[in-house]
């Protein structure tokens, strides 16, 4: 990617308190981008997720990155909400608006992989698809007209995965299948505007959640290894991150609109590693190890 290749261009990021949204983020505030970090956890107060990274910590990640960070509090599942986010970006941008990324989740108190879905606490299983399926139809709903109205831009669902398969628990599955069928379908909804849509899913993804899981840091997450040995193909949030900053950077993003990648592909085409200088490729190893047939 040229340097500061997306200079001048405005993104919104849902869901970029943490993690792949955080990540992202930075890295599309690193091609220069004008970047809106929406999510509930605030230093206002924090969402229900109990973990304390902020939206206001990330827009100054992007700032420090080298683009321009604009943290805006925001509840996706709420269309008020959303719809205030995207009249303040199309009133403080001159209506421009170039890339949407749906990173929202929320879904990590609610589900409870142990329990088949006849065993799952109902209530949480229909709350995760409010959170992570809603809210994004939600705000690509408010984000389109002003794609749209330039005639080009992106719209990234970010997922886990690839394809259809069951994912170990159902109501985790469907939301993250819900992404990947979402932007297959705005896709052929978008045909002919000159906005595309597609999805984007990491490997195993070395999030700061996951580091606690393990209790490992960044410095020391080969020691999580030891406890499972997948880990050892783990990749950053800065991977899926670079891969869509990428794509958004791509003058000839919509030959893949409509499709499910992958941050390993991803690599593979456009060249770029991990923060750290790995090129870890989950779908290579996956295959290696039998996960899919």
């Amino acid at each position: 990617m040229k340097p500061k290749a997306l200079a001048g261009q405005v993104a919104v990021v849902a869901g970029a308190t943490r993690g792949a949204g955080r990540a992202i983020a930075e890295s599309l505030g690193e091609a220069g981008a004008i970047v809106y970090c929406t999510g509930r956890s605030s230093r206002e107060g924090l969402s229900d997720m109990g973990r304390s990274e902020t939206i206001e910590e990330t827009a100054e990640r992007v700032t420090a990155k080298g683009g321009t960070g604009i943290a805006v509090r925001t509840d996706h599942t709420d269309e008020a909400q959303v719809k205030r986010l995207f009249e303040r970006v199309a009133d403080e941008q001159g209506g421009r608006l170039d890339v949407l990324v749906n990173d929202i989740w929320g879904g990590d108190p609610l589900s409870d992989w142990g329990k088949k879905f006849w065993e799952h606490d109902l209530p949480n299983g229909l709350l995760i698809q409010k959170r992570s399926v809603w809210t994004h139809m939600i705000t690509s709903r408010y984000a389109a007209p002003l794609l749209i109205a330039r005639g080009k831009g992106l719209i990234v669902e970010v997922t886990d995965g690839w394809d259809y398969r069951y994912r170990g628990n159902l109501y985790y599955s469907l939301a993250k299948v819900s992404a990947i069928h979402l932007a297959e379908a705005m896709a052929a909804d978008l045909g002919g505007t000159g906005v595309s849509a597609l999805a984007v899913t990491p490997g195993f993804l070395r999030s700061e959640a996951m580091l606690d899981h393990f209790g490992v840091t960044e410095g020391n997450w080969r020691d999580a290894a030891k406890i499972d040995p997948n880990f050892i193909m783990s990749e950053t949030p800065y991977f899926v991150g670079r891969a869509i900053a990428e794509l958004a950077a791509d003058p000839a993003v919509a030959a893949k609109s409509g499709k499910a990648l992958t941050s390993w592909d991803l690599s593979d085409e456009y060249g770029f590693s991990d923060v750290d200088g790995r090129r870890p490729h989950w779908g290579r190893y996956a295959k290696e190890q039998g996960f899919y047939d």
